[in-house]
């Protein structure tokens, strides 16, 4: 069951629909334009000519317009679920921060396999990073 409290993400609508639909209708009355110029005449003409080219470019519109709506609401997905998972990182953030004084279980970000803590390495944090860094390694809070 769909969560109604979140809003849903803009996903092209109407106004991309038509435009679609409305290449696509000009598209199919060039072609049967120009199917019935191709069955009445035995000789190609310039209304032919012309049939053809109007056939060919409101064919590729209309499949260039559906195109770019599919890739719009492909991305209109992806975005949602982008700011969902920032959401949640930002709230797993907010209750681990909450669950640090009390020994909360908290699930850590995964790491790479390399990243892990070397033995006899001391850690340091990126506040005292910066502060050793500008001091020449001599000033080390522990």
């Amino acid at each position: 069951m769909a969560d109604s409290s979140r809003p849903q993400p803009y996903q092209p609508g109407a106004v991309s629909l038509f435009f679609v639909a409305k290449a696509g209708v000009f598209a199919a009355a060039f072609w049967i334009w120009l199917l019935v110029l191709v069955l009445r005449a035995d000789s190609a003409t310039g209304l032919q000519v012309l049939a053809a080219t109007g056939t060919i470019t409101t064919t590729l519109v209309a499949v260039l317009l559906g195109a770019r709506m599919a890739l719009q609401h492909n991305a209109a997905i992806r975005h949602a679920e982008v700011k969902k998972l920032l959401v949640d990182i930002s709230w797993n953030a907010f209750a681990a921060a909450g669950n640090a004084e009390t020994g909360g279980k908290v699930v850590p970000f995964p790491t790479v396999p390399g990243d892990a803590q070397r033995p006899g390495a001391e850690r340091v944090s990126v506040l005292d990073r910066g502060v050793s860094e500008r001091n020449g390694g001599r000033d080390r809070r522990r």
